[in-house]
């Protein structure tokens, strides 16, 4: 699989852990549905579909009744995550985290409800309700998207086919009808190990990130400095005139999710996550009016037992006067920008509904990477 370590390239001079993704923050997994059926001309409600749902599980037990804490940063607004409120009021998350399409969030927000009460039947009925994080991006420009093809048993299959290791990138799950820069785009990933040094132990910590990136124009599209649209050919990548649906889609979406294993309380995951929004800017971006661009940020320690009544946590807390504070925020940068190139260098060039098509990016495009 083609990513930005195998062409030279590196975002900041931090270790990557183990598999350059966000799993490699022990007990995180990632599973994806993909549905790509069909071609030709779209007829609503049946096709073609490019299209998918992925899933990311905080860890393996069961995220309802042993909550992580989280924080969230809304760049741009113009999006249809769901709970988002219930994080910035509670500081925790309770569901797995799903990435869809637009308007296919109420499906996928029922299939996670279905999901929480097969495992928890006291919810509504002995306990309170549930909240599922459901967040999207737009793909109608490959995707027949009226017709809402990701249904519970997808959900229920990208749960249970989640995994640790060996994450796809690209054309998968809710990447597959994705498109950045108007290039194709897809699902992108990447990890940092927390510098030992500033820790003072042998603790080993680590921040990974998972991007769907669906934004910018052309024009937009910066590669470390340079601005792509000029030395690409318009023509070889956009072979198909097509400035009025660009007008209509507007600035697009992101949705980032970062996870970490640092002892983070939700006030911390809120500030980390402000940061996931600078790397996003760093590609290019200009959070455009009609841009969703969520960031999502949760840890896996200090977990929040359901129903617990003592009147205190007990917990450690990272250090905010330490200096490995920086260190966390230039991590989540680095990474977010990696991610979402990661997303592009991956992604196939993919034709979808009435013909449509967007072009991955030609490696030989590339600007040479820096010589060491």
């Amino acid at each position: 699989m083609i990513n930005l370590r195998n062409l030279g390239w590196s975002c900041g001079s931090y270790e990557t852990g183990q598999e350059n993704a966000i799993t490699d923050i022990p007990g995180v997994k990632v599973g994806n549905k993909t549905i790509i059926e069909g071609e030709g001309a779209l007829v609503p409600g049946e096709g073609p579909i490019r299209t998918g749902v992925t899933m990311i599980l905080p860890h393996s037990g069961n995220v309802f009744k042993e909550k992580v804490p989280a924080g969230v940063f809304i760049a741009n607004g113009y999006g249809k995550a769901t709970c988002i409120s219930q994080i910035l009021e509670t500081g925790v998350i309770e569901t797995p985290i799903a990435i869809t399409n637009t308007l296919n969030v109420g499906l996928v927000f029922n299939a996670l409800i279905s999901h929480a009460i097969s495992e928890n039947p006291e919810i509504g009925v002995k306990t309170g309700s549930v909240a599922p994080i459901v967040t999207e991006c737009f793909d109608g420009y490959l995707n027949d998207i009226q017709g809402r093809h990701v249904k519970e048993e997808h959900v229920f299959e990208a749960i249970a086919q989640a995994k640790s290791s060996s994450i796809k990138q690209g054309n998968i799950g809710a990447g597959t009808g994705m498109q950045v820069f108007e290039l194709k785009s897809g699902v992108g990933t990447a990890s940092r190990v927390v510098p030992n040094a500033r820790i003072g132990n042998d603790d080993v910590y680590h921040i990974g990130a998972l991007v769907t990136p669906n934004f910018g124009r052309f024009r937009d599209f910066n590669f470390y400095g340079t601005e792509m649209a000029s030395i690409l050919d318009r023509k070889q990548y956009l072979p198909k005139a097509d400035d009025e649906w660009v007008a209509k889609l507007g600035g697009g979406s992101i949705i980032v999710i970062i996870a970490t294993d640092l002892p983070l309380n939700s006030r911390q995951l809120n500030r980390l996550a402000h940061r996931g929004a600078l790397g996003i800017a760093r590609t290019g971006s200009i959070l455009s009016h009609t841009s969703g661009d969520f960031v999502l940020a949760f840890s896996t320690q200090n977990k929040v037992v359901h129903g617990k009544k003592s009147p205190f946590l007990n917990g450690r807390l990272l250090n905010e006067f330490n200096p490995l504070l920086s260190d966390v925020y230039r991590i989540t940068i680095d990474l977010v920008q990696e991610a979402i190139y990661n997303a592009m260098l991956a992604a196939e060039t993919m034709v979808g509904r009435d013909n449509n098509i967007r072009v991955s990016l030609d490696l030989a495009d590339l600007p040479n990477p820096p010589s060491i």
